[in-house]
């Protein structure tokens, strides 16, 4: 009668391990883009609302703010400290150019 040779612990859970890594892997993947998704769509609200708050202004006072401190005083826009916003006017009856980024993070 012949012996059954034992195969090793870790060669038996093998295929177990490897299929547990990438379903890990993936989730951190997914969990990443989310992440990178929801950063991506803030700051497209964030310039939304500010584009709504200088048409607002221009609707209501016939001309266009001179700076996005106007709007944060007169018509309640908060900018989360997360962005920087460049607005840039040329004359109070042309529309500005506004662009928001995110704040780099430096360690």
């Amino acid at each position: 009668m012949e012996k059954k040779k034992k195969m090793p612990v870790i060669v038996r859970y093998l295929p177990v391990m490897i299929v547990f890594i990438l379903i890990l892997a993936i989730a951190i993947y997914l969990f990443l883009d989310v992440e990178n998704t929801a950063d991506s769509e803030s700051l497209s609200i964030t310039e939304t609302n500010i584009r709504r708050a200088v048409m607002s202004c221009y609707a209501e006072e016939g001309r266009y703010p001179e700076s996005i401190e106007y709007l944060k005083e007169n018509y309640g826009l908060y900018v989360s400290d997360d962005y920087v916003v460049d607005y840039s006017i040329f004359a109070d009856n042309i529309m500005p150019q506004i662009f928001v980024m995110r704040k780099q993070v430096t360690n």
